[in-house]
């Protein structure tokens, strides 16, 4: 039986515990992380007026949200829900690099193996480049070449470029730095990557990857190779924003071709796939024996440096970054974080993992919506790194506005082109011609019905009339917009030869007219 004098002390410790308990409870009462979410997406979708998004968010391993807004088609009424696909785009590479992991674990290659034992075709500029190309370097984007390099032979889509030409126009490619010595961001050489999976694994990649990652991961919905739009059914539509309105841009037909970007970029899932795929890089131990440590721990290896932005080292409070195996590693707050991006004209996706607290978040929007993507992955990552800091969505796009600020206060901006004209026949008389360049092929200089066209072969996108600013020519697309026309210059010689330059100098890298290089070949047909 207790003392007087300890039922006394036990009494004043329970009436400490209880004022504590009333003290704290406020602040230590957890919020519904879904009305965090909810929040963050409206203001994302409302900000910057989306025809649709897609969004979850795992926390410890458990998914915690899930929430989808707008439409797959705008003004159609068809909503978004987390069956519907969307196109993944870069965020393949991941996928790409996993089914590589897959083939090192069981034998099939390793990640030294020099390209060329699985495609002997294989050529790049410098043959000693081609000699020491190995499995690995595909994934890291080291290959010596620049930024976006051959881009043209895969975007605009569609195109008539196959595999095989992608290969072959590898050798035709300049580098701009030596073998291994920086990083470039590189989408062809992840198509090469997809073609020495095949080799390798005796199998199409589209197959392999169904086999090695879809089908053992109960990513049900996922879809790559050809595949029937209309029987699948449940697909997003790409837009752009014209006029204040969301216009479908690149539509779907019944179908949906074997696409040569597939290992790069080519992949659509939707965000019940994603949320799957998130939640087994997290945890081993929802896909036992899929993919053994070593390989595991081989996707999310440092192995390329990455420069580092002033803005990562502003809003993260980043000191390092570099690339694995179809993954960007850096640290946010502290914390290690393993993510990535993509883009395609029209869709935007980005996924981010905190492997530590086994936190994932991925985003999936079916428009040009790069700020919104930026702002909320940053407002939803840092609900868990700098949780006291409160920032949302709207404060970041603020910050994002005042980038776009200094940099137009600093000239880095679109020149005005307004005051074009349609170049004249009789001017451009000496230039007209066929043309060919090493590596995007025929294109005609010519004149239609009374206009000067310039159009090239495979890329029936890249078709537009010929405009003239002053001295100065540029190329006025048909289907594309104004931010992908480029200058056009004719290059006295013999034979004459056109080049081509960006207008806009936050121009996609994927236009990488930089790297063409046009011989007159003839006469117009």
């Amino acid at each position: 039986m207790p003392s007087r004098a300890s039922t006394h002390s036990r009494s004043r410790l329970l009436t400490l515990g209880l004022v504590c308990t009333l003290a704290i409870a406020p602040s230590a009462r957890a919020a519904d992380p879904a009305d965090t979410f909810n929040r963050l997406l409206d203001q994302t979708a409302a900000h910057e007026h989306l025809p649709g998004i897609a969004m979850a968010v795992v926390d410890d391993g458990h998914l915690v949200f899930t929430g989808t807004r707008g439409e797959r088609r705008s003004g159609q009424g068809e909503a978004i829900n987390p069956d519907t696909l969307f196109k993944i785009a870069s965020n393949s590479k991941a996928m790409t690099a996993a089914l590589l992991a897959r083939l090192v674990d069981r034998g099939a290659l390793r990640w030294d193996d020099p390209v060329i034992k699985y495609l002997p075709q294989f050529r790049m500029h410098d043959p000693w480049v081609t000699q020491q190309m190995q499995v690995r370097d595909l994934l890291i984007h080291n290959s010596g070449l620049g930024l976006g390099a051959g881009d043209l032979m895969l975007w605009p889509e569609p195109n008539a470029f196959t595999r095989q030409d992608i290969i072959a126009g590898l050798a035709h490619l300049k580098p701009v730095t030596s073998f291994r010595s920086g990083y470039a961001y590189d989408n062809l050489m992840y198509v090469v990557a997809g073609e020495v999976a095949a080799a390798a694994g005796g199998k199409p990649y589209d197959q392999l990857l169904r086999e090695e990652v879809f089908v053992p991961l109960g990513m049900d919905r996922c879809q790559v190779g050809a595949w029937s739009v209309a029987a699948v059914g449940n697909v997003a539509q790409p837009h752009t924003r014209k006029d204040g309105r969301n216009v479908v841009r690149g539509a779907d037909g019944e179908t949906s071709a074997d696409l040569t970007s597939m290992a790069a970029g080519g992949i659509r899932c939707s965000l019940r796939d994603m949320t799957r795929w998130m939640q087994v890089l997290l945890d081993p131990a929802l896909a036992p024996g899929w993919l053994n440590t070593a390989q595991r721990r081989a996707l999310w290896t440092a192995h390329m440096p990455m420069p580092l932005g002033e803005r990562q080292r502003r809003w993260d409070n980043a000191h390092v970054s570099a690339y694995g195996y179809g993954w960007r590693l850096s640290y946010m707050d502290g914390h290690w974080k393993v993510a990535h991006t993509g883009t395609l004209s029209g869709m935007y996706s980005s996924l981010a993992l905190l492997p530590d607290r086994k936190i994932g978040v991925v985003i999936l929007i079916n428009s040009d919506a790069e700020d919104a993507r930026t702002a909320l992955m940053q407002a939803a990552l840092k609900h868990y790194t700098a949780p006291e800091d409160g920032a949302d969505v709207d404060h970041y796009l603020t910050l994002l506005q005042r980038e776009r600020t200094e940099r137009r206060d600093a000239g880095q901006v679109r020149p005005d082109t307004r005051a074009r004209q349609p170049a004249s026949l009789r001017v451009t008389a000496s230039a007209q011609g066929r043309y060919r360049d090493p590596w995007l092929g025929e294109a005609l200089l010519c004149p239609e019905q009374g206009r000067l066209r310039f159009s090239v072969a495979k890329s029936p996108m890249l078709r537009g009339q010929v405009m003239q600013l002053g001295a100065r020519w540029l190329v006025q697309w048909d289907t594309l917009g104004a931010d992908a026309e480029p200058w056009l210059q004719l290059q006295p010689g013999e034979p004459p030869a056109l080049t081509l330059a960006a207008i806009d100098p936050e121009i996609d890298f994927s236009y990488d007219y930089q790297n063409l290089h046009f011989t007159r070949i003839g006469d117009c047909p």
